[in-house]
């Protein structure tokens, strides 16, 4: 019988990644970035006017499209990566300190989404677990007068437990009586924001003592998260421990038994269960993960953004942006770090896009909305880009077999 012919190594690699997850991530970026692209150009003033001579001078509009769509994206470079216009390296990087600093909270609580879709679950409470663990980690910053270290570790703390314990309320409901936590998740939503919007109203709760504002007032200079590299740049140590965070979920998620758990019951909650595996504990365990990952955004945003003192707006958006920067990194704990970074880019990106090119920051919006359409559609970015299909190799092998069988 004639021997199989194998595939080199280099050719088994290449397959292996144009048939992966990974690529249609990259792919649906590239995508999003030409359909934004064409906005760009269609909202424009200049491409408008050459528009209205075209048959007559069509390089006219050419030309406009080309100085639309590539100032626009040199713009969201240099307002999110570097400023070649800035005089100096440390002027010109500043840019990238600020998407670092928008990427933060994304990061943390997409790894909170992250974790909770390993599980079979659908964490759509972001905003309400952020909110719960702002005001909690907020009223420890403003209210205790404790020393430098200590006041900053327990407000991390209370911030942390307030958001796994507005997690753990739909975990337990899913465990015990089986509801969905789609649903009672996003209720949970409505109950936080308009506690903390009643405790903001409230003085001596939340609200500033002698201010009719719903607002509170600023957090302990001893409770706010230290500047990494001076006032000079937003950048804080909440960064540095996002980064520590990362490891520990990636760690927890494909070195550990309780990870192991996790994602058996994702993957089949019947057969887990029959193997041995107590399901409603690891659904209550998976929420009170995800809402404390949660909640560390919330923490980030009160102890290392909006110092200042803060609203009932300080999610920001951010709980349902999370679940996108989840999707774009495949629930996979590097992949939502770096799809993090990029959404923060986009963030810081997008206000300098708008300020020096005039383009609208909701086309950044439809960017971002795009790329979720894409890796929801995985067919559709293979159709497009002509990728095979996961498990071509092996199909072909198996091919390959028979013939040579034959």
């Amino acid at each position: 019988m004639p021997e199989t012919p194998q595939p080199s190594r280099a050719h088994t690699v290449l397959r292996q990644i144009f048939t992966g997850s990974t690529i249609i991530s990259v792919l649906a970026v590239v995508l999003a970035m030409l359909v934004g692209a064409v906005l760009i150009a269609a909202t424009n003033d200049d491409v408008q006017d050459a528009a209205g001579y075209f048959f007559s001078r069509p390089s006219d509009m050419a030309v406009a499209v080309w100085d639309s769509v590539s100032g626009a994206y040199s713009s969201l470079f240099q307002g999110s990566v570097y400023n070649f216009r800035r005089p100096g390296f440390e002027n010109g990087i500043k840019p990238l300190t600020e998407t670092l600093t928008f990427a933060t909270p994304l990061i943390v609580a997409g790894l909170g989404v992250a974790l909770a879709f390993r599980v079979g679950m659908f964490n759509i409470g972001g905003r309400g677990q952020m909110l719960i663990a702002a005001a909690c980690a907020g009223w420890v910053g403003f209210s205790l007068q404790l020393p430098a270290g200590l006041h900053l570790i327990v407000a991390i703390a209370a911030g942390v437990i307030g958001g796994a314990v507005w997690g753990g309320i739909a975990g337990l409901l899913k465990a015990r009586t089986g509801a969905h936590e789609v649903i009672v998740t996003i209720m949970l939503n409505y109950v936080a924001f308009y506690l903390v919007a009643y405790l903001l109203r409230t003085p001596g709760a939340l609200q500033a003592p002698g201010s009719n504002n719903p607002k509170t007032e600023a957090i302990a200079s001893t409770a706010v998260f230290p500047r990494l590299f001076g006032d000079r740049y937003t950048l804080h140590v909440g960064f540095v421990l996002v980064v520590v965070v990362t490891i520990g979920v990636w760690w927890l998620l494909e070195r550990s038994s309780l990870g192991f758990r996790f994602r058996a019951v994702g993957e089949n909650p019947n057969a887990s269960r029959i193997a041995g595996i107590d399901v409603n504990r690891m659904y209550l365990y998976a929420m009170v993960l995800s809402g404390a990952l949660v909640g560390l955004a919330g923490v980030a945003q009160v102890l290392g953004t909006v110092t200042t003192g803060f609203g009932a707006d300080i999610d920001a958006g951010i709980g349902f942006d999370a679940i996108t920067v989840a999707l774009l990194g495949r629930s996979k704990p590097w992949g939502v770090f770096f799809a993090g970074i990029l959404f923060g880019a986009f963030k810081a990106g997008g206000f300098a896009m708008q300020a020096a090119e005039g383009v609208p920051i909701d086309i950044v919006l439809v960017v971002q909305s795009v790329i979720v359409l894409f890796i929801a559609a995985p067919p559709l970015v293979r159709a497009v880009f002509r990728l095979p299909p996961p498990g071509a190799e092996v199909a072909a092998r198996a091919d390959t077999a028979k013939v040579a069988a034959l």
